[in-house]
């Protein structure tokens, strides 16, 4: 770096560490101004020398790369190209040397350069000394004090500083009139003017830098009679300010120099603190700032310089925030906000300006700083004013939407294609005020809100400009909102309203978010693959938390729960459409928890209603079966087989639960809680399921037939499984089939239900058999003939007991029933007449194996006489039970001989 920056730097440093101190400390603030601005003159040397390096490694490893591509070419050129000879040479020839720095003048000079032919494979490095900078900000400075005469432009800046502390020190020192003083100051000042404007065609550089410390000067001169020493009129002396302004605008503009417009805009808005008591009138200081404002505006017409633009936008709400944070009062607001209001609309102005002569492309810190700077810092200010009345500030942000909006059409109608970018930001703007309207009207949580908001707009930024820091910043602001709705929440006492419509907002903009860095994906660094994910269940949370709580707050109690279910439907469907428009697979994933939170619901429904379809469940449960098929059907194919029939077969399930619920609740308020009518209820719709789904499979293509093993195989073996703990449970449980009616057996709704059951689950068995499905293929069907058998003969004799229960009043209770000789001895009877009958039915069709189980349970019989009935046998149950099972053996003996095994084909 040049030695006379760094000097430069140490001074400006040491200058503005002095003026920044008390009197006390300024030989401390000086020292450490020195020491930073050394600090930042090695920071930009190292920047300068990395970038160097950066540049000649990437020329290397080109040249390496093409040495390596064609080596036998190289080699083959090498050796047939003739030696080089004095008479080969080229003449040498004069090239300028570049001109260093843009809108300054350089002496040109000349240096010999030989243009002696090279290899063909072979490229000398360039030099890299004048490399620019990335940063914008960094560049200008650099150029500045290195182009052109770099001691006229540090002296120009120690000028202005010293002019200010003369001004001071004059006040503070001697006696001479005031008014004498600023005028030998402006007097100077307009002599370097005219120097300046004299030299404007010789010697460039060296004027434009005297045009700017002059008229920084003047501006100087010009607040200090106004503001300190009361010399001119407010309105005379905002009539030469405005002429400064235009008198800067003119030269800026006619002389093509960014450097006279900053400096003197810099000048500017440094000249009232320099030389600042202490003590001043804020409407004036505004007013001032106004001015400067307007002339950026107009210079803004002529020329794009968006430097120009961010430099007046930071003095200005920088500056104008420093003295909101130290003196802004209550009181000051009707003086304060038409200022505001201005600077606003000024740099919305300067940005639509902008991009009349240049499209926006939101690269870089200018233009989004402008655009989105603006409405943000501006509205941050208009909330730290106003952030007792939300409701004026819910009106400010509908007005800034407005007015976002109304530009967006205009610009449309006007520009077409070549302002699609602002007008798309705009629009953007105008929705994220209205929606921040919203919980502001209602008192809601504005701060976390318009953080998401703002986090959003700097995630679509970073995306559309693909830089890292302003994603990283936004997807922390949404992390940061909610988290202080999260601090609300748990605040204690009464929840603010409007505090659930701001998580709903929180939500929607980190969903929001996710959305833009998905759709960018391929920008985003190795550590952001997560966020999209991330972001989108985030906001998620909020939008389910805003959205119950909501709920629960303008919904009564008793219909909670359908209202609830009905959000979660509606939710999985947005999420749905999310996952299928944006290709979003992490939008599926609450999408198919739909039918997991219905099963949550169903759940809580047992525990608070007396039947499903009450308290507005008509209308909820249909909703949400509807909204989980349809996302089924959307997302057929989005789903590893496996988790796609466990989700169908839940499905029809819960379906069925709930039917059956809703049927035993109908059943029992038209007959009474007595009897067997409800729990018949509860096997009625699995048994029909059960019996139909076969059938319905070859008229239905979906979702039957498409997810056959779904439904013909997973979730018929759950409705069988469950048919058979049913109709153990109530032939052990149920006493009373058909109360208040008389009873007969099988004549009652119990016994025929257990009937239709056992045929609808032997009917299962043997179409899966008959299908030959791997399920039947793969499983031994003994167990589950054993179990069929074992079923049906439950069924039987619990119908016996209850008959004995009805007819012959014995309690329907374990004990009671192994105590009755009657039931012992019926039992017995029974269990020979059933072994007969099996038996007779296996001889005539020669069932070998169906014969053996009826002999098995007629020697349970003989055993059970000769253990239980003979401990009785003096009483006439006994006596029948042993005469009856030995006519019945007789008889079976004669009519049902054991197959032969060679035709057992059963």
């Amino acid at each position: 770096m040049d030695p006379a920056l760094r000097v430069v730097l140490a001074i400006v440093g040491a200058l503005l560490g002095a003026s920044l101190a008390s009197s006390s400390h300024q030989f401390f603030a000086a020292i450490m101004g020195a020491l930073t601005g050394l600090a930042v003159s090695e920071v930009l040397d190292v920047r300068s020398s990395l970038t160097r390096l950066r540049a000649e490694l990437s020329e290397v490893r080109n040249s390496l790369a093409s040495q390596r591509a064609e080596p036998s070419e190289r080699t083959e050129t090498a050796a047939q190209r003739p030696p080089a000879t004095t008479r080969d040479a080229a003449p040498s020839v004069a090239v300028p040397t570049p001109q260093r720095g843009p809108g300054f003048a350089a002496e040109q000079s000349t240096e010999t350069v030989s243009t002696t032919s090279t290899p063909a494979d072979w490229k000398p490095l360039e030099p890299c000394v004048s490399a620019p900078l990335d940063n914008p900000i960094i560049r200008f400075l650099r150029e500045y004090f290195t182009g052109g005469n770099t001691l006229v432009r540090a002296g120009v800046v120690v000028l202005f500083f010293g002019v200010a502390f003369l001004l001071r020190y004059l006040a503070e020192h001697t006696h001479v009139p005031i008014g004498l003083r600023l005028a030998a100051v402006a007097c100077g000042a307009i002599a370097l003017l005219v120097i300046g404007w004299r030299l404007r065609t010789t010697r460039p550089g060296y004027a434009l830098a005297l045009q700017g410390g002059a008229i920084g000067i003047l501006y100087l001169t010009v607040f200090s009679a106004l503001h300190l020493y009361s010399l001119l009129a407010p309105i005379a002396a905002f009539a030469l300010l405005a002429a400064l302004s235009v008198l800067t605008a003119i030269l800026a503009v006619l002389q093509g120099s960014l450097a006279v417009a900053l400096l003197a805009v810099t000048g500017g808005f440094l000249a009232p603190f320099l030389a600042s008591t202490g003590e001043g009138n804020h409407v004036i200081l505004f007013s001032y700032f106004a001015v400067l404002n307007a002339a950026i505006l107009g210079i803004a017409w002529f020329r794009s310089w968006r430097l120009l633009n961010l430099a007046g936008f930071a003095f200005t709400f920088v500056l104008s925030t420093v003295w909101g944070v130290l003196s802004y009062r209550p009181e000051d607001f009707v003086s304060t906000e038409p200022f505001l209001v201005v600077f606003f609309l000024l740099y919305v102005a300067i940005a639509v300006l902008y991009s009349t002569r240049k499209p926006p492309t939101l690269h870089g810190y200018f233009d989004g700083t402008i655009i989105f700077g603006t409405p943000i810092t501006a509205f941050g200010l208009q909330a730290a004013m106003l952030h007792e009345n939300r409701l004026a500030l819910a009106y400010s942000a509908l007005t800034v939407s407005a007015l976002y909006v109304a530009l967006a059409w205009l610009l449309h109608r006007r520009r077409g294609e070549f302002q699609r970018l602002l007008v798309e930001a705009f629009v953007a703007l105008g929705v994220a005020f209205l929606t921040l309207a919203v919980p502001l009207a209602l008192n809601g949580r504005w701060s976390a809100a318009s953080w998401a908001l703002e986090g959003a707009a700097l995630v679509w930024v970073g995306c559309r400009q693909n830089r890292r820091l302003p994603r990283a910043f936004g997807a922390l602001l949404q992390l940061a909102a909610g988290g202080a709705l999260a601090l609300t929440l748990n605040s204690g006492g009464a929840v603010p309203g409007g505090t659930y419509i701001a998580a709903l907002m929180v939500g929607i903009a980190a969903a929001y978010a996710a959305q833009a860095m998905h759709a960018h994906k391929e920008q985003l660094a190795d550590y952001e693959w997560g966020f999209p994910g991330v972001l989108f269940l985030w906001g998620l949370l909020w939008w389910c938390v805003g959205g119950l709580r909501e709920l629960a707050q303008h919904i009564d109690k008793s219909y909670m729960l359908s209202s609830a279910l009905v959000f979660a439907t509606i939710t999985a469907l947005i999420c749905s459409e999310t996952g299928r428009r944006f290709r979003m697979p992490i939008a599926l994933l609450p999408a198919f928890a739909l039918l997991p939170a219905m099963l949550l619901f169903a759940l809580w429904a047992t525990a608070s209603l007396a039947h499903p379809l009450s308290q507005g469940g008509w209308i909820a449960w249909p909703l949400a079966f509807v909204g989980f098929y349809l996302i089924a059907w959307r997302h057929d194919d989005a789903l590893v087989t496996p988790m796609t029939n466990t989700l169908h077969a839940v499905a029809v399930w819960l379906l069925a639960a709930l039917a059956s619920w809703e049927l035993a609740w109908t059943i029992t308020q038209a007959l009474g809680n007595t009897g067997s009518w409800s729990t018949v209820a509860w096997a009625i719709v699995p048994a029909a399921v059960l019996a139909t789904l076969p059938h319905a499979s070859t008229r239905m293509g979906w979702p039957l037939r498409a997810h056959g093993e779904a439904y013909l195989v997973l979730a018929s073996s759950g409705f069988a499984v469950y048919l058979t703990l049913w109709s153990v449970a109530s032939n052990l449980l149920v006493s009373s089939p058909s109360a208040p009616l008389p009873y007969f057996p099988l004549a009652n709704p119990l016994d025929v239900i257990q009937g239709l059951v056992l045929f609808v689950l032997i009917r299962f068995w043997l179409r899966l058999r008959a299908e030959g499905h791997p399920a039947s293929l793969n499983l031994d069907q003994r167990p589950v003939a054993i179990a069929l058998t074992l079923l049906g003969f439950l069924w039987l004799n619990a119908m016996l007991l209850r008959t004995m229960h009805h007819w012959a009043g014995i309690p329907y209770e374990l004990r009671a029933m192994l105590e009755s000789t009657l039931v012992q001895s019926a039992l017995s009877i029974f269990w020979a007449f059933l072994a007969l009958t099996t038996m007779l039915i296996a001889t005539r069709f020669r069932a070998r194996a169906v014969w053996l189980t009826g002999a098995v349970l007629l020697v349970a019989v003989v055993i059970k006489l000769f253990l239980v009935d003979l401990s009785s046998i003096g009483t006439i149950e006994r006596i029948v039970s042993f005469v009856g099972v030995g006519l019945l053996m007789l008889i079976l003996g004669y009519f049902s001989p054991l197959p032969p095994a060679a035709e057992d084909s059963r």
